[in-house]
Formats: C-alpha cells, structure tokens, sequence
C-alpha cells in the first residue's frame, strides 16, 4: 500500500475510518511509532468506522480497551509488556480470533505476532501535525 501523508489528526482518523471498512473481523494491527506519532488517533478512527459509539483513549494503564461495534475491538499497549508470561497474564492469547486486536508498542511483543498480521507504521515529520502513515499485509 502506498504512504499517506496526514496534515492533522482528523485526517488520520479518516483514513483509518476509511481503513477499517477492509477489514473482516479477525485481524491482529500492529502499530509502530514513537511517542505522540498518532497510534491513539488511528484506533480511533478504526473505531469509528466500525461503529463503536465509546470514546476510543490509549489503553497506557489498563493495557486492554474493549469496545464493541460492528466487530469486537481490542486495544492493547504493549509498553510495560517485557516477556511472553506477561503476555499469558494478561490473557493476550484469549483475544486472538475473537475481534479485531489493535497493538501499540508491537515491537515489545514482535516475536509473538502472527505471520499475516497488519503492520501500521506513522512516523512523525518535519512538520508537527503531519504524519506520514504505511500499511503493509493487506
């Protein structure tokens, strides 16, 4: 898929509502950016476009979110995730088939991600509100 280049984050969430109407409902996402890039915004508007009518906000603290909309929608953040017991605590396997799993931080957990599963990566530019945005498996 080609980059998108988002001016704002209205229009990042736009094009993950837009994004989101590919999706079939078993998909693991994996978000990749620093701080701030925007993982947050995108799972927003994923959320919107599956029609979850909660307010979508970063999971940092409770390290799931689930929100029901036209497809269950799990909201993970990886960043305190340091070992495969970890992921087994906090049930992380127990998701997999049963919604869309969306994760932030994935590269704390990369050795435990599916072979077929959607990599976004937003990267932040010179630019303070644009944000350069890549999918790939889809």
């Amino acid at each position: 898929m080609d980059d998108f280049l988002s001016k704002s984050v209205e229009e990042t969430e736009r094009f993950a509502e837009n994004f989101s109407k590919h999706l079939t409902g078993n998909e693991i996402i994996a978000m990749y950016g620093g701080l701030g890039a925007g993982k947050t915004a995108f799972t927003r508007g994923l959320a919107k476009g599956l029609e979850v009518e909660d307010s979508v906000s970063s999971p940092t603290f409770a390290i799931v979110n689930e929100y029901s909309g036209v497809y269950p929608l799990y909201h993970f953040d990886m960043y305190r995730i340091e070992n495969w017991n970890d992921l087994e605590s906090i049930g992380f396997f127990d998701y997999i088939d049963n919604g869309i799993v969306v994760i932030e931080w994935s590269e704390n957990i990369e050795g435990a991600l599916p072979s077929d599963v959607i990599k976004v990566y937003i990267d932040k530019t010179d630019n303070e509100n644009e944000r350069i945005i890549k999918i790939e498996g889809i």
